[in-house]
């Protein structure tokens, strides 16, 4: 073991030497035709990425923010509108609803999965109502770092409720729940591909999923200034949100390792998972689901704890990240939304949570290295 290098947080360069010929030679004809628009890796992209995951239709475009806009513009979703999202998530979730004049309303999270709370998303709804300044439109739900949300309840209860479902899936393409993987679960899927998801570009990138034709074919006018069946008929108002041509490429090489690398993520948890279970609070798991572990995420007893432990693991090599240090309903941009409830899960994993390096090309030896500095600093 060199325990002179730094254990890697993300390792793109491994990956990269991995699939280096797949990826020149798809490159090379990107270069070679020029369609750097919309060119035939796109839809090709497409076909392999709605196949994965059974979805009967896939639509690329530039990020999964943009994904998630476009599929709230296509509900027609804006002023006077209750989006309901989890409060510990990214910041894109609850920045899109507000983009199109919605209003974001948050809801607290389970304490040990992370994922959204369907019995506080009922008692959020319910409130709204009551209230009667907002339409509950749209439940956001966010399959958070690699494991899915409890798509059956949040789906039942959404449908009682007259609400469109809309799946953050932006950590967890490749995940599954009950045997079936993330893509079909809600009205609409979006997808990330940032550098540092389980499937990344070397860009921005995402993608909508969904079974819907008519949707599928919204999305497309949308992402590309509301045009209709010529490239200069404006059927709506749109917004420049396609696929670069290179980054499909890439993407398409990356899917040929995939499915392994899937598999490496899942054997580098269970290892942090016999390795650090006794001295821990190590990530639970979703029942009868497969994770695509973007993210490995401890909890420790307080913040100090927390402070104490990343300085262990610096002097040591090993990275460590938190995701995330502030609930939404606390952040600056959001808190003249939030309409006060207090979210206390939430906010305590905010003051506790602490992320270990997890990516496919992690070795044994580093796994182990960042567990022996783990155990030195508890």
């Amino acid at each position: 073991m060199d325990s002179a290098r730094p254990v890697p947080f993300l390792d793109l360069k491994a990956q990269q030497a991995r699939i280096a010929a797949d990826l020149r030679a798809r490159i090379d004809a990107v270069l070679a035709h020029c369609q750097f628009i919309l060119g035939p890796e796109v839809a090709e992209l497409e076909q392999h990425l709605a196949a994965f995951c059974g979805a009967a239709h896939c639509v690329s475009v530039s990020s999964g923010t943009d994904a998630l806009q476009i599929a709230l513009m296509a509900e027609g979703v804006g002023p006077g509108d209750a989006v309901f999202l989890p409060a510990f998530t990214y910041t894109a979730t609850a920045e899109v609803p507000l983009v199109l004049g919605a209003t974001p309303v948050f809801v607290d999270v389970d304490p040990r999965t992370f994922q959204i709370d369907p019995a506080h998303l009922a008692a959020r709804i319910a409130s709204v109502r009551a209230g009667g300044k907002l339409r509950p439109r749209v439940l956001i739900g966010v399959d958070l770092f690699g494991q899915p949300a409890d798509w059956p309840a949040l789906s039942a209860l959404a449908w009682r409720e007259g609400l469109f479902t809309l799946d953050d899936c932006a950590q967890s393409f490749g995940a599954s729940l009950h045997g079936a993987r993330l893509g079909r679960a809600a009205d609409a899927t979006a997808v990330s591909f940032f550098p540092s998801k389980p499937l990344g570009g070397y860009g921005d990138g995402g993608a909508l999923l969904t079974e819907s034709a008519e949707r599928a074919a919204l999305y497309r006018s949308l992402r590309t200034h509301g045009e209709g069946t010529t490239r200069y008929e404006v059927l709506r108002t749109g917004m420049n949100g396609r696929l670069d041509t290179l980054q499909a490429a890439v993407l398409l090489s990356k899917l040929t390792v995939f499915e392994a690398e899937l598999q490496a993520r899942e054997r580098i948890a269970r290892r942090y998972d016999q390795r650090l279970g006794n001295a821990v609070t190590i990530p639970a798991r979703v029942p009868d689901s497969t994770s695509a572990w973007a993210i490995y995420a401890i909890l420790l007893p307080d913040t100090a704890a927390r402070e104490r432990m990343q300085a262990g693991l610096k002097a040591a090599g090993v990275p460590s990240a938190i995701y995330y240090p502030r609930p939404l309903h606390h952040q600056p941009a959001y808190r003249a939304a939030h309409d006060g409830t207090v979210l206390p899960v939430s906010e305590d994993l905010a003051t506790r949570i602490m992320a270990l390096p997890l990516h496919p090309d992690l070795t044994d030896a580093d796994v182990d290295r960042v567990c022996a500095a783990v155990l030195a600093s508890v």
